[in-house]
C-alpha cells in the first residue's frame, strides 16, 4: 500500500524558492511566468491497513508543518 502526499505552502505565505524559481526563468527568456509556488512530494510504502487517519497524524506531527502548510493524501493502489 502506498500513499503520495503533496506539501505546499499556505496561499498567503511568503514562498522566497518559489520567487527565485520565477526570478531564475525570466533570467533565462522564460518571460511569460507570473508565479512559482514551490512545494515537495513524499511517498509512503505502508503496511496494508494502514488507516488515512494514521497518515494525517504522520503529516501534522512531522511531515508538514500545519501552520504554514497545507497537504493532500492521495493513496495509490
Amino acid at each position: 500500500m502506498k500513499a503520495t502526499i503533496k506539501i505546499m505552502l499556505k496561499n498567503g505565505v511568503l514562498d522566497p524558492q518559489g520567487k527565485a524559481i520565477t526570478h531564475a526563468l525570466d533570467g533565462l527568456g522564460f518571460a511569460g511566468v507570473k508565479e512559482v509556488r514551490q512545494g515537495k512530494i513524499i511517498e509512503l510504502d505502508l503496511a496494508e491497513g494502514t488507516k488515512e487517519n494514521a497518515i494525517e497524524e504522520m503529516c501534522d506531527k512531522l511531515l508538514a508543518n500545519p501552520v504554514i502548510e497545507d497537504y493532500e493524501i492521495m493513496m495509490v493502489a
